[in-house]
C-alpha cells in the first residue's frame, strides 16, 4: 500500500525596498520572512520585490508588480472600484474618527468577483493544472485597507509581517501564560481588521423597548473583542502573580538567562548546559515559554539557567508588551548570555535587535557576555576574523562538549568572583535550616561544639545576609 504525502500550501513573498535599505539588508529581510512563512506551514514559490519611495497607498505595490503578483495567485491584478468603494470609504472615515480602525473599501462579495476575473489555475507544461499560491506574505506592516485591496487583486489571503509572527506565536504557545499573552496580542491585531459582511449595514435592535439604532454587527464584534481582551488580561494578571511568587522564591539565587535572536541556538545550549529535555528545533520561535533548569552537573549553591523567548526584527509591539512578564526573567537575572548565530551573515543586526528589546524593558544594565554560537559551521579563517572583531566574545558550538564544558566553567567563574567566605553559627534548635544553608552557600567545613555547628561557607553577600537573618530569628 502506498501513501501520498500531503502537499503544503503555497505562498508568495512581497517586499518593497524603501530608501535607506541596501540590497543586502533587503534580501536578508525577505529571506527571514521566507523562514517565518515556512515555519507557518507554507512553501514559498516566488518573491515579488519592488523599489519604491513608499508603499503604494492602495495595495502596497505599483500596478505592474501587482499584476505580476496576481499571475502567481490567479487573481485579476486589479483592485475593483465603483460605487460600493465610495460607500465604504465613508464608513472607513467614520471608523477612523471613532478610533476603531479602517474598515476598508469593498464588501466580501467583490472579492468573489475579483477571483472570477483572475481565472483559475493555468495548466503547466505537462497539461496538469498548476498550483497557485493561496497566501501572500508582505514584509511590512500594512493597513487593513491595503491588505483587503491586495486580497481583491490577488484572490489570496494576505498576511503582513506582524500577522505572520503573531500566527506563529499562536500555534507554538504551550504554557497558560504564553497562550494568554499571545491571544491578547492576536485580538489586538484582529480588531481593526474586522470588516462588514455582505449585509453589514444591519443593526441589532437597541435601547429600552427596542428603540434606537443599536449596534451594527461590526461594532458588536469589536465590543466582544474588547470584552474578551479585558477578561484575558484579568486572567493573565493572576497567572503573572503566581510567576512573580515563584521568582521571589528564587530571589538571591544565582541565575543566568540565555537571550538572543530566534533560532540562534539558545535551546540547544540550554539542553547542553542543564541536561534537560527542552524542545530543540531548527525553526523560528520554537521556544515561547521561559524554561528554568539547574546547571548540570550541579554546583553549590545552585546556578539556575533560563531559556527565554527569541527576538526578531520588527517584532510587533503588542507582542513585546504582552511578553513583558516573560522577559522579566532576563531583567532579574544575575548574568545575561547573548547568544548569536555566528554562521548567519546578519547576526550583527540581530544582536542590535536583541539589545534594543532588552534596553526597552530595562535589562541593559544587567552584566552580560556575548556567545558566538554555531562556529562549527565556519572556517578557521572566519573564526579568527571574529576573534579580532569581538575579542570579548566566546566562540563555541553547542554541539561540541568541550565548548559547553568551557562555558560552564566560565559561568561558575563569573559567580565565584563575587562570593566571599564567612562563618555561620547554626544552633541545635535551628538544625532545620541546614538544607537552606547548603542550598544557598558552599560549605567548606563543619565543626560542632556545645553552642551548635560552626560552618565555614562561601556565598554571595546577599545570600549570606539572608542566611544570617534566618539564623537570628
Amino acid at each position: 500500500m502506498t501513501t501520498t504525502q500531503q502537499e503544503r500550501p503555497l505562498a508568495v513573498l512581497v517586499g518593497v525596498q524603501l530608501p535607506g535599505v541596501d540590497d543586502v539588508e533587503h534580501a536578508a529581510d525577505l529571506a527571514e520572512l521566507g523562514r517565518l512563512v515556512h515555519t507557518l506551514g507554507f512553501d514559498v514559490i516566488a518573491t515579488v520585490s519592488q523599489r519604491r519611495s513608499a508603499l503604494a497607498a492602495a495595495a502596497v505595490l505599483g500596478e505592474g508588480k501587482l499584476k505580476e503578483l496576481a499571475e502567481l495567485t490567479g487573481g485579476s491584478g486589479v483592485v475593483p472600484s465603483g460605487a460600493p468603494e465610495r460607500k465604504n470609504k465613508a464608513r472607513a472615515r467614520r471608523a477612523a474618527e471613532s478610533g476603531e480602525g479602517d474598515d476598508g473599501e469593498l464588501g466580501e462579495d467583490e472579492v468573489d468577483d475579483a477571483d472570477e476575473d483572475g481565472g483559475g489555475a493555468a495548466p503547466d507544461a505537462g497539461g496538469r493544472e498548476a498550483r497557485r499560491a493561496t497566501v501572500v506574505a508582505v514584509d511590512h506592516d500594512i493597513s487593513p485597507s491595503q491588505a483587503r485591496n491586495l486580497e481583491r487583486a490577488t484572490g489570496a489571503q494576505v498576511l503582513d509581517r506582524a500577522g505572520v509572527i503573531i500566527e506563529i506565536f499562536h500555534r507554538h504557545a504551550r504554557s497558560r501564560e504564553a497562550k494568554l499573552e499571545v491571544e491578547i496580542a492576536r485580538l489586538n491585531y484582529v480588531a481593526p481588521r474586522l470588516r462588514e459582511t455582505g449585509g453589514g449595514g444591519d443593526r441589532q435592535r437597541g435601547g429600552i423597548g427596542g428603540k434606537g439604532a443599536g449596534e451594527s454587527a461590526l461594532e458588536l464584534d469589536r465590543r466582544k473583542i474588547r470584552d474578551r481582551i479585558a477578561e484575558l488580561k484579568q486572567e493573565l494578571s493572576g497567572v503573572q502573580r503566581e510567576q512573580s511568587t515563584r521568582r521571589a522564591l528564587r530571589q538571591g539565587q544565582r541565575r543566568v538567562a540565555l537571550v538572543g535572536y530566534t533560532n540562534a541556538g539558545k535551546s540547544s545550549l540550554m539542553r547542553a548546559l542543564t541536561g534537560s529535555e527542552v524542545l530543540v528545533a531548527d525553526k523560528l520561535f520554537a521556544t515561547l515559554d521561559t524554561t528554568v533548569r539547574a546547571l548540570h552537573p550541579e554546583v553549590r549553591p545552585r546556578i539556575l539557567v533560563s531559556d527565554t523567548v527569541g527576538f526578531i526584527k520588527k517584532l510587533p509591539h503588542d507582542l513585546v508588551a504582552s511578553f513583558r512578564s516573560t522577559l522579566d526573567e532576563a531583567l532579574e537575572a544575575s548574568l545575561l548570555l547573548y547568544v548569536a548565530d555566528a554562521s548567519d551573515p546578519t547576526f550583527r543586526d540581530q544582536l542590535g535587535v536583541t539589545r534594543s528589546v532588552l534596553s526597552e524593558i530595562g535589562a541593559s544594565e544587567v552584566p552580560s557576555r556575548l556567545l558566538l554560537n554555531k562556529v562549527d559551521r565556519l572556517s578557521e579563517e572566519e573564526r579568527e576574523a571574529l576573534r579580532l572583531e569581538f575579542p570579548e566574545a566566546t566562540l563555541l558550538s553547542a554541539k561540541i562538549p568541550g565548548d559547553v564544558a568551557a562555558l560552564r566553567e566560565a559561568i561558575i567563574g563569573f559567580f565565584e568572583q563575587s562570593m566571599v567566605e564567612a562563618e555561620l553559627l547554626l544552633p541545635y534548635a535551628k538544625q532545620s535550616l541546614i538544607g537552606e544553608i547548603y542550598e544557598n552557600a558552599r560549605v567548606l567545613s563543619e565543626e560542632y561544639d556545645d553552642a551548635g555547628g560552626r560552618l565555614a561557607v562561601r556565598a554571595h553577600p546577599a545570600a549570606l545576609d539572608r542566611l544570617r537573618s534566618l539564623l537570628a530569628r
